[in-house]
């Protein structure tokens, strides 16, 4: 059976916009370069390329036509002009070099990563440069997600590397279980200092992110790992959690003292009422936590929409009072 090639990731503007700081300085300096070599040295497609270079023509430091980048490609050859401001090399300042500097000691603390010689180079370089800097780096210390085991992120790492199967055993919070699942792994991230292995499940039969931190196995398989060619990187600018079109819709209200939750929770629309509360809509694959979360808000957060789930949170509230002996039906007064 021969492996299946995953289809490109989606890219993100975060990436997108890295690609362009990059390509502007470099192309500035290579003026009349042969599109297809430019977008062999830049490691994408010429069709890549001139989308990029049209995507110029709305880039610079202002509004007026002499204020934004001008590029030009007719002929199979590249000039780009009118971007003097951001093609001189970069000059960091104190606090970016220092801010630089403590990252890449937390990058070098990284279980499993491989290419420390790198990092070494660049701190040596940048404490050169900055002299009195480097001292305040050193007394910095940042933690990355202690919790997670060394060797299991090196295992989850060199699955990503090897393109090989791995067997999960994770623990689901929300249902206070373990399940046992098989995942073609596609990345290995941190965010806002936590770990996650993103990858293709086969049990969701869908992309799915996981907390490593609540990966209590991993086993990496002799076995291929290629995800299918529909499989795509979720987007993870805005945090770990991407609701999907296909979630439940939920619409909550929420007392004053509860307003907290829309800070505190991804939703899609909040509406503020004149008494300050607010009414606010959400997404979930799994209402469970949901749930949890009314039964610990008390009257302070009530379900709107959908009927199932306001129902299924005003049945596990009478189960728990029936649970400690107090009627269900009685008013507060009465118990």
């Amino acid at each position: 059976m021969s492996a299946r090639t995953p289809r490109p990731p989606q890219e993100t503007a975060t990436d997108r916009l890295g690609r362009l700081l990059t390509m502007v300085p470099w192309l500035v300096n290579r003026q009349g370069i042969d599109v297809e070599q430019a977008a062999a040295d830049l490691g994408i497609s010429p069709e890549q390329l001139e989308t990029d270079l049209r995507l110029l023509y709305l880039c610079g430091y202002g509004q007026m036509p002499d204020e934004l980048i001008d590029a030009e490609w007719e002929g199979g050859r590249v000039f780009v002009s009118n971007a003097d401001t951001i093609a001189r090399p970069l000059r960091l300042g104190r606090d970016e070099a220092l801010t630089l500097m403590v990252g890449l000691r937390a990058l070098a603390s990284v279980p499993g990563l491989g290419e420390r010689d790198a990092i070494e180079r660049a701190m040596a370089k940048l404490e050169e440069a900055t002299g009195a800097s480097s001292e305040a780096a050193a007394r910095v210390q940042v933690a990355i997600d202690e919790g997670v085991e060394a060797q299991l992120l090196a295992d989850a790492r060199r699955a990503v590397e090897q393109h090989r199967r791995v067997h999960l055993t994770y623990l689901v919070p929300s249902r206070d279980e373990s399940t046992e699942r098989d995942v073609d792994p596609m990345r290995v991230v941190n965010l806002d200092s936590r770990w996650y292995l993103e990858g293709w499940c086969h049990r969701a039969q869908d992309t799915r992110t996981f907390r490593m931190d609540r990966i209590t196995a991993l086993e990496v398989l002799a076995v291929d790992g290629t995800p299918p060619p529909d499989a795509q990187l979720r987007d993870l600018d805005a945090g770990a959690f991407t609701p999907r079109p296909d979630d439940t819709l939920v619409t909550l209200r929420l007392e004053p003292g509860a307003r907290w939750v829309s800070d505190y929770y991804p939703v899609e629309s909040v509406q503020d009422a004149p008494d300050g509360s607010q009414t606010v809509t959400l997404r979930t694959a799994d209402t469970l936590w949901l749930r949890r979360l009314l039964w610990r808000l008390g009257g302070g957060g009530t379900v709107v929409a959908p009927s199932e789930v306001a129902t299924a949170v005003a049945q596990g509230a009478r189960e728990a009072l029936a649970a400690y002996g107090a009627d269900p039906d009685a008013t507060p007064a009465d118990r």
